[in-house]
This record gives C-alpha cells, sequence and structure tokens, in this order.
C-alpha cells in the first residue's frame, strides 16, 4: 500500500480509519477499491463502518448482500406476503426450508452473543442511504448458491447437506466456538454448514471461491466514472480472493456474471427411484406369470399397503390434517404415473389449503423454527414438515415394497 493509499485511511485527526479491521485497497479503472474486512458478529465491525461511511471519503457503498438478504435484514415481516402455495407448485419447498435453517441459525446467534449477524452490513445500507451514495449489491442470490453447490455433490453429499441443515433447525444448544470463529474470519453460509463446508472442497469453492469472483464481477459490472471511491463490506474470509479477482481478472464482466448465476439444465432423472421401481414391477410380473391372477393382486396389494401406508404414516407424524393424510396414502400408490412430483407436494398443497397460515405465523417464522415444538405450532413450518416427511414415508414404502415383492416371488 502506497503512502497515498495510507492517506486516504486517515480520517480528519489523523487517526486511522480502519483500526483494527482488515483492509484491501484496489485501483482500477479509474476507481479506487477500498476492500473492508468484517466479522457479521461484531459490534467493533459495525463501529468501523458508521466512521467509514461518515468520513465522506466515499461516493458509493457496496455491500456483501443480494436483494433477498437484505430484505431480510431490513424488513423481516416481508416473509409474510409468501404465498406458500407458490412454493410448493414451483417445487421450492427444498430451498424455502434450507432458507429456515439459516433464519433459525442466524436468531440462535443474535440471542446467543446480543448482536445481530450481519449488523454491519444492515448499517452499511442504512447510512448508505441517509447520505445519499449509491448502494450496490454485490453477492449471489443465496438460492443459486445452494442450487450450484447441490449440482456438484453426489447422491451421498446432498443427504449429508440434508442432515447438516437439519440439525441447525433443531439445534437447541449453543452455536459452537468453531462456528463463532469462522463468523469473526467472516461468512455466514461457511459457518452455517458446520464443518461440512471445509470437508467438502464442492461445497467451500462454491460457498466462498465462487462468491469472491463473483463480487468482484459485481464490483467491475457497477462501475461509474462519477464513483472514483468505492467501499465494499464484505467478510473478512473473503477478502483475499476478492483483492485477487479484483485486480487480475480480464473477462468482461456481464458474461462472467452470467456463467457465475447458471445452473444447467439436467434431465432430473430419479435414477435411484427408478431402479427401485422397475425391481418391484418386475416382480409383481413374475408374480403374476408364476402364481397367476392371486398371487398379482396379492403382490400390488403389498405395494398399495406399504406406499400408501408409509407415506401416510409421515404425514400423520407431521401432525397434518387428515384429508392431508388421506391424500398421501392415495397417492403415494401412484408413484410410477408422477416420477417428477414427489408425493409430498399433493399433499402439503391440501395441508396449505386446508390449513391457511395465518399473518401471525410468517411473523413467528424465525422464532418457531428454532425448535421442534415451534415446527408443529406454526402452519407454516407444519406444511414444509408434511412435504418432508410424507416423502421419506413413501420412499421408505417404495424400499420395503420391493423387499417384500422380492422375497415373496422367491420363496
Amino acid at each position: 500500500m502506497n503512502d497515498e493509499m495510507t492517506e486516504n485511511l486517515m480520517d480528519d485527526n489523523g487517526d486511522t480509519l480502519f483500526a483494527g479491521q482488515p483492509v484491501r485497497v484496489v485501483e482500477r479503472d479509474g476507481v479506487r477499491y477500498t476492500l473492508l474486512g468484517t466479522a457479521h458478529v461484531s459490534q467493533a465491525s459495525v463501529e468501523v463502518v458508521e466512521r467509514a461511511i461518515n468520513s465522506g471519503r466515499f461516493d458509493a457503498v457496496a455491500v456483501e448482500l443480494d436483494p433477498q438478504r437484505l430484505q431480510a435484514l431490513t424488513n423481516p415481516d416481508a416473509l409474510a406476503k409468501l404465498d406458500l402455495v407458490e412454493v410448493i407448485r414451483k417445487g421450492r419447498v427444498a430451498l424455502f426450508a434450507a432458507n429456515l435453517a439459516l433464519a433459525a441459525y442466524q436468531r440462535r446467534l443474535a440471542e446467543q452473543l446480543g448482536i445481530e449477524p450481519g449488523a454491519e452490513l444492515k448499517r452499511a445500507v442504512g447510512l448508505a442511504n441517509t447520505h445519499n451514495l449509491p448502494v450496490h449489491l454485490i453477492d449471489r442470490e443465496v438460492g443459486l448458491t445452494f442450487k450450484r453447490a447441490s449440482q456438484r455433490l453426489g447422491f451421498f453429499g446432498k443427504i449429508k447437506l440434508v442432515m447438516g441443515l437439519g440439525a441447525g433447525l433443531f439445534a437447541s444448544d449453543d452455536v459452537g466456538e468453531d462456528e463463532i470463529e469462522k463468523l469473526k474470519q467472516g461468512d455466514m453460509l461457511e459457518a452455517s454448514f458446520g464443518e461440512f463446508a471445509s470437508e467438502s472442497p464442492a461445497l467451500y469453492e462454491t460457498i466462498i471461491g465462487e462468491r469472491d469472483r463473483y463480487m468482484a464481477t459485481r464490483l467491475r459490472e457497477v462501475h461509474d466514472p462519477a464513483q472514483r471511491e468505492v467501499l465494499a463490506v464484505v467478510g473478512a474470509g473473503h477478502l483475499a480472493g476478492l483483492a485477487k479477482y479484483l485486480e487480475s481478472d480480464t473477462e468482461a464482466p456481464g458474461p462472467l456474471r452470467a456463467s457465475l448465476e447458471d445452473v444447467p439444465k439436467k434431465r432430473n432423472i430419479p435414477w435411484i427411484t427408478l431402479t427401485i421401481l422397475a425391481v418391484v414391477l418386475a416382480g409383481i410380473a413374475v408374480g403374476f406369470y408364476r402364481g397367476g391372477l392371486g398371487v398379482g393382486t396379492e403382490l400390488l396389494a403389498v405395494w398399495a399397503m406399504y406406499t400408501g401406508g408409509l407415506a401416510g404414516l409421515g404425514c400423520l407424524l407431521a401432525g397434518s390434517h387428515p384429508l392431508s393424510i388421506l391424500t398421501a396414502i392415495v397417492v403415494a400408490p401412484f408413484k410410477p404415473f408422477r416420477l417428477s412430483i414427489p408425493t409430498g407436494a399433493f399433499a402439503a398443497l391440501v395441508e396449505a389449503r386446508l390449513r391457511k397460515p395465518a399473518y401471525e405465523d410468517f411473523l413467528k417464522l424465525r422464532d418457531d423454527a428454532q425448535s421442534v415444538r415451534g415446527w408443529y405450532r406454526n402452519r407454516v413450518t407444519r406444511v414444509v414438515l408434511t412435504f418432508m416427511l410424507t416423502n421419506l414415508g413413501s420412499m421408505l414404502g417404495l424400499w420395503l415394497t420391493g423387499f417384500q415383492v422380492w422375497n415373496k416371488v422367491g420363496g
């Protein structure tokens, strides 16, 4: 850092503007980017952000947020406008559940540490608006990050990811020291996945590495000649990568950003389900061939009993409405005719219609998502439980049907 840059990081009294906080300065295309690394659970970071913006040295402020996360920070009541039926119809229940896990994790942190996670980002946006400074949201949407991460994981990796999120949903103990240290180093998503992020190179690269480059690309993309001094407030864990890409990337920012947002459309072929179905149907066919109508009909009854019964049991365990349970029982045996639509979606739609979540349920969502009791009490989370447990029951029923059918045929 040269003398000119050092002078720029001093306030009017000659004191260091960012005392105690990591900072990198990158000059490119006539713009000086001051990258301020913060801890998402630190009051000191909030104070440094306030001092920096109030200094009047910057023409614009960029923050490690996307529109959805900014709305969650500044307007928690926005969830009350959510159309849960549309979430189910568009197949976004899993993503919605992941966001609930993140929200519950953040609430636990706020209660344990006495500061709202991301408070320095929220304060940066608020102060920028007060000073009439342009605000640039440079982070990638959480949904895109989840989707790209999921595509890089194998089947068992996805199962482990879901289990990790589930553990975060229902955990009641304090957040561990290791996770808090990660937050002090500055990334909410990495900390929320616990050790799994560091153990999975694919997940780590999507959550940290890709976002470093994405944020650098966004800074270049929103370049305005009138904004010669830009303050970028990001988690400290992104500082080195962000500075590197901001200095070295030569690819045009528009196409590069598009490539980092792209989620390749894959043919969603449920090979495991198809294999089990093929085994079951082959067994039933053998039953008809060897044992005639009596044995074949018996095997079909086994199919209906296990798939419908266990799907209904899962729905029952979710505390669902009797008609939702009946829907699960009736729909589950017809799995071969609707591979792309899970049984839980039908049951969840019925549940959402019959027990339509009230405004109060959405307002209490963040608090209720922290406990098992809250998930059953809140109508929004109970719809999610209906979806998940019905699907789990349906899948278990399919597996058990396969064992029973081939046991019968083999016997």
